[in-house]
């Protein structure tokens, strides 16, 4: 069994933070509080698909997709797992712009 363990080498720190030399610390601004966090693709993509329900009423948004929603659930959606390869993903339509004259019993 002696010949399983290596008492060769040098022990290693306990603390990495303490092995590493002491430098100055720099001094930065905080970051200023912006809206523009930068958004994964995939979270970009849900957003534009057909299947996103928005958040209302306290509960957050998810896929209303018939393939998807048993799976992934109303409570805990993730677009980083379901969106970036989804076959079911299509592009919200824009409302179409009607004239009074459509409404014509």
């Amino acid at each position: 069994m002696g010949s399983n363990f290596n008492n060769s080498t040098p022990a290693l720190p306990r603390d990495p933070l303490a092995a590493a030399p002491a430098s100055t610390p720099d001094v930065a601004a905080p970051a200023p509080a912006t809206s523009d966090v930068p958004q994964s693709a995939s979270l970009v993509r849900f957003r534009s698909c057909r299947w996103m329900q928005p958040a209302e009423d306290g509960n957050a948004e998810f896929c209303t997709h018939r393939e998807v929603k048993p799976y992934a659930g109303m409570a805990g959606f993730d677009a980083d797992a379901w969106c970036p390869e989804c076959q079911y993903y299509k592009l919200r339509r824009a409302p179409k712009k009607r004239s009074p004259d459509d409404y014509s019993y």
